[in-house]
């Protein structure tokens, strides 16, 4: 009997704590509103509290899928946990979360492809389901913890970095959710944006370096049209090898950095603005979470996926890393 993976429900989780543009203008003595809101699509901003971790985050909207499935922690078979800001070094994320969530049942292991990291896991997933009769639920959580990382007197990253986590829940169906998936990469810009320690290459910080604390950086310039040149091919063979035009895919979300590329890919495309949703105004920049964040507050305020729509999913992190996957919505 042939296996199908589908998307059974979302969760998401947004800490309580809230910045607005003005408390960066505040602190960095220079007016950021403005710019932040023209050029990015930035209004406010929430991050985890002193005593929360990116497991914590996981673990919120994770649970948040599993009830809206009307399952439970037991009735999970795999916990995958896309982040590149985890608890430790070792052991993985997704093994913290299972504890939290107690799915005790559950396999686990963490997918780093920065922020594009959940789908690839998305991606990751379905396969797994299709492919293995013992597995028939599957947990994919994208989890960002990025603010204990940010240098609050470096303009070009503290105000666009957010925390938060966004999940679906995988499981068996009878007919096609999956359609299709593609990955491209970029290795050559590795060393433009990241946390550049903590590893094997640059076990410690150096203690003249913010004082001994690591801290994500760009370290180089990518080129400014970097995903409007990539992300249409990538976008466009993946709705082919799903066997469909970009007319057919019904609701695209992408990766929830910058409004105005997200306004011009879909001009590029050719697409209405009506067929995408974004987050980004209210909840600033979730790398690996904000695409399935996205999906869950599109569901919640009535702009989501009707059922047997075709859902596209297209995201790009530091690497440059970049995946894509198209979905029938069956939730």
């Amino acid at each position: 009997m042939q296996r199908y993976a589908q998307i059974l429900s979302t969760g998401r989780y947004v800490p309580e704590k809230m910045l607005p543009n003005s408390y960066f203008d505040k602190i960095l003595n220079r007016d950021v509103d403005e710019w932040l809101v023209q050029n990015v699509g930035i209004k406010e901003r929430h991050v985890m509290a002193d005593d929360e971790t990116t497991s914590d985050l996981a673990t919120h909207a994770g649970r948040q899928a599993i009830e809206r499935a009307s399952l439970t922690p037991d009735d999970v078979d795999l916990i995958i946990v896309a982040t590149d800001t985890p608890d430790y070094l070792s052991p993985a994320t997704s093994i913290v979360v299972q504890a939290k969530l107690g799915a005790m049942n559950a396999g686990t292991f963490d997918i780093n492809s920065a922020c594009a990291g959940w789908v690839t896991a998305l991606d990751t997933a379905a396969r797994y389901i299709i492919t293995d009769d013992e597995l028939n639920h599957a947990l994919v959580i994208g989890a960002y913890g990025m603010t204990r990382f940010v240098d609050y007197t470096d303009h070009y990253t503290c105000t666009l970095f957010a925390d938060g986590a966004g999940a679906v829940l995988i499981g068996v169906g009878d007919k096609p959710g999956f359609l299709a998936g593609r990955r491209l990469a970029r290795g050559d810009f590795y060393d433009a944006l990241g946390i550049y320690t903590g590893g094997v290459a640059c076990p410690t910080t150096p203690i003249e370096e913010n004082g001994g604390v690591p801290r994500v950086r760009f370290a180089r310039k990518f080129p400014a049209t970097f995903n409007s040149e990539n992300w249409p091919p990538l976008i466009e063979s993946t709705a082919e090898k799903a066997g469909y035009t970009l007319d057919e895919i019904d609701f695209y979300l992408f990766t929830q950095l910058n409004l105005n590329t997200i306004k011009e890919i879909m001009r590029i495309l050719e697409q209405p603005l009506a067929k995408t949703h974004w987050i980004m105004d209210k909840w600033g920049y979730t790398g690996s979470a904000c695409i399935p964040m996205a999906l869950d507050n599109a569901i919640e305020i009535g702009r989501g996926p009707k059922l047997g729509d075709k859902v596209l999913f297209c995201a790009s992190g530091g690497g440059i890393s970049m995946a894509a996957t198209v979905w029938e919505w069956t939730a």
